[in-house]
């Protein structure tokens, strides 16, 4: 293993230890709901989130070039699988970043949870394991400073308010 990979290991280690907010994942889960939803909470590998009807999305994003195209299951369709009964959710990513979104975002536009983008597996390296993706250059009104903040990256968790 080389110095950078044992750096960024230990970084992950230290965060896990000193950061008590953040939640805890299961071997092989990559998403946790909690909140408002149908039971206490619900948690979600990628082989079980890839099993949601899977949806295709080109646009471009504030922090890419060009157009690109993500895969991913809508938004709305795992709120649905949980019985979400709340008019936001709390995302949580990886990197601490935290951020209230509405669910009507998700009924009114076709918000991917994105798994790929431009066919290759999303990896917390690249955005992943699941980005939040809004479909931007379908609406105007998602060319937006508000929206791009929805756009979380590294997505670890949910929490339905």
């Amino acid at each position: 293993m080389n110095r950078s990979r044992i750096a960024g290991a230990m970084t992950g280690f230290a965060v896990a230890l000193f950061c008590p907010e953040r939640p805890a994942l299961a071997e092989g889960v990559i998403l946790s709901i909690t909140g408002r939803i149908e039971g206490e909470s619900a948690r979600f590998t990628r082989a079980e989130l890839e099993a949601f009807e899977q949806h295709s999305l080109q646009t471009s994003t504030s922090v890419t070039d060009g157009v690109r195209e993500f895969e991913g299951f809508l938004m709305r369709d795992l709120m649905a699988a949980v019985g979400a009964t709340g008019d936001s959710v709390e995302a949580l990513a990886l990197n601490g970043y935290q951020i209230a979104i509405p669910i009507a975002d998700f009924e009114r536009f076709d918000v991917l949870g994105a798994l790929s983008m431009d066919g290759a597996r999303l990896s917390p390296r690249d955005k992943g394991p699941i980005w939040i993706v809004y479909p931007r250059d379908a609406h105007l009104e998602l060319d937006d400073i508000r929206y791009d903040m929805r756009w979380v990256w590294q997505l670890q968790a949910l929490d339905v308010r």
